[in-house]
């Protein structure tokens, strides 16, 4: 089993519901310049435990700063990858109910072990705003728990005048005086918001540097990025807002939202949210794309369905291609067959630099450079995948005068034939091949010369699709270099 994943996701067990763990605790008005400091102590142990855990104190007037501090035990050791690990996050007095957007103040995970939230400016992975008088909630996640956890959360008020208001920042959604064309992206993309490494600023420079024209932001559970990017995105390069939702049961991308936005992952496939969520993207104009399903590890893997029913892609293609990416091509394959198409995806998950951005990478066919263009050409599946930005290739189906590429339908009736014609480059020792719905297609197969492949064939009309895949060296399991989605050559239905 690769690590690739598996270092860079906190595990966690499976449960439901939420407790309260402790009492109220209730801070008094103190003067100006000082501080105040409550400390809840608690445990949780590895049988029953309830998904989250709110600690509840009551905030007075004239608090300036808020900060928040936690500990318990370090990894324990053991075989796999047994850990103790318990999640952190914070909600402000407009409550902690399912969706609420207004109550979310911030989340890190297990990423750090203290935050600090302000009217002028919070720790990465938390919003800035005013400190609201009332009830507050330090939201406890236990993640993973293999032995009795005994935790100690410390709340330390700063008492005085607010700061200014923080100023948000976002991304512009377009870059000017783009038009139609093929655009580099990964969608899969974290910070120092979440649980990388790497600032905004180290992100841009690795993303330029690997020949991408945008990326994706996508925090764990948290908004809290897509209000600062536009300090530092340059004029000619593109951001899109997004989130991933880290859910107990697989993580998904909400993507292509408006900068700003909280999508909730509190809930299990048996609460049957998971459809109120997604559909609150698609009505932000957003898409919704199930991530790395196929990790063989709970709450990592996808367990929505293997029908991806609420999705609206799948990331078929995450970091350096393994099992866990030619199990998630089989499954799309598969639903491809049976008439079901979510577009193929592909995305770095990047969290710090040997995670290299752009491994994978989608490339999309948009009318400009712009979020809202972008997302349409990944929801019809006008897109392809590549290792990197050194492989490029056009892929067509025509019959007579009518031509199509990626996602597009030529539409052909039995007895017509159609050709199909695939160039690629940067594909030195590769072979690419052709398939349809059953399987390889004959005379669907070429090597590379040089780092040039030429393919052309013939399809008979009537074939549901077809699509193509490079891959390096001769072998059908040989590591992924590029695949397409597929081109429909069926009447539409």
């Amino acid at each position: 089993m690769s690590n690739r994943n598996l270092d860079r996701r906190a595990l966690l067990i499976a449960g439901a519901g939420i407790a309260t763990t402790a009492a109220l605790t209730t801070f008094e008005p103190a003067a100006a310049g000082t501080t105040t400091k409550k400390t809840y102590k608690g445990h949780f142990g590895p049988a029953n435990t309830q998904d989250w855990h709110y600690l509840p104190f009551k905030v007075p007037k004239g608090v300036r700063q808020i900060e928040v501090s936690y500990s318990y035990p370090p990894t324990v050791p053991g075989p796999g990858y047994s850990k103790n690990v318990v999640d952190i996050g914070i909600f402000d007095p407009s409550g902690t109910g399912l969706g609420n957007t207004k109550g979310f103040r911030g989340w890190s995970g297990g990423a750090r072990s203290s935050f600090k939230i302000s009217k002028t400016s919070a720790t990465p992975g938390y919003l800035p705003g005013p400190i609201t008088p009332g009830r507050w909630r330090i939201a406890l996640g236990p993640y993973q728990i293999i032995s009795r956890v005994d935790y100690e959360v410390t709340i330390t008020l700063h008492h005085g005048k607010p700061g200014k208001p923080f100023v948000p920042a976002p991304a512009p959604t377009e870059v000017e005086d783009t038009g139609q064309g093929w655009y580099r992206g990964d969608l899969h993309v974290h910070t120092v918001h979440s649980d990388g490494s790497q600032t905004q600023v180290d992100v841009l420079g690795y993303a330029k540097a690997a020949g991408l024209d945008f990326i994706g932001t996508s925090e764990h559970n948290t908004s809290s990025a897509t209000e600062t990017w536009g300090r530092y995105v340059p004029d000619d390069f593109l951001v899109i807002p997004g989130e991933e939702v880290t859910t107990r049961a697989g993580h998904w991308l909400a993507t292509g939202i408006p900068a700003g936005t909280w999508i909730d992952w509190r809930y299990l496939p048996e609460d049957d949210k998971l459809g109120q969520f997604t559909q609150q993207v698609r009505d932000l104009g957003g898409l919704a794309i199930a991530a790395h399903p196929y990790i063989g590890v709970p709450s990592i893997r996808w367990d929505f369905g293997d029908e991806f029913t609420e999705m609206d892609a799948i990331e078929v293609w995450n970091g350096k291609w393994d099992g866990f990416d030619e199990a998630a091509l089989k499954r799309w394959v598969e639903l491809l067959k049976a008439g079901i198409f979510k577009p193929a995806v592909g995305n770095s998950d990047t969290h710090r630099q040997s995670d290299t951005i752009g491994l994978a990478q989608t490339v999309v066919r948009a009318a400009g450079l712009s979020v809202d263009a972008l997302i349409q050409g990944y929801r019809l599946g006008h897109s392809w995948v590549a290792e990197s930005s050194a492989v490029d290739l056009q892929f067509t189906a025509t019959l007579d005068d009518v031509s199509g590429q990626c996602g597009d339908r030529v539409p052909a009736d039995p007895g017509q034939q159609v050709a199909v014609s695939l160039r690629a480059t940067g594909v030195a020792g590769c072979t690419a091949r052709l398939y349809g719905p059953n399987g390889a297609i004959t005379g669907g197969t070429a090597t590379a010369v040089g780092d040039e492949i030429t393919l052309d064939a013939t399809v008979a009309g009537g074939t549901a699709f077809v699509r193509a895949e490079i891959r390096r060296g001769t072998s059908v399991i040989s590591p992924m270099v590029a695949l397409t989605n597929p081109i429909f050559l069926t009447a539409a239905g």
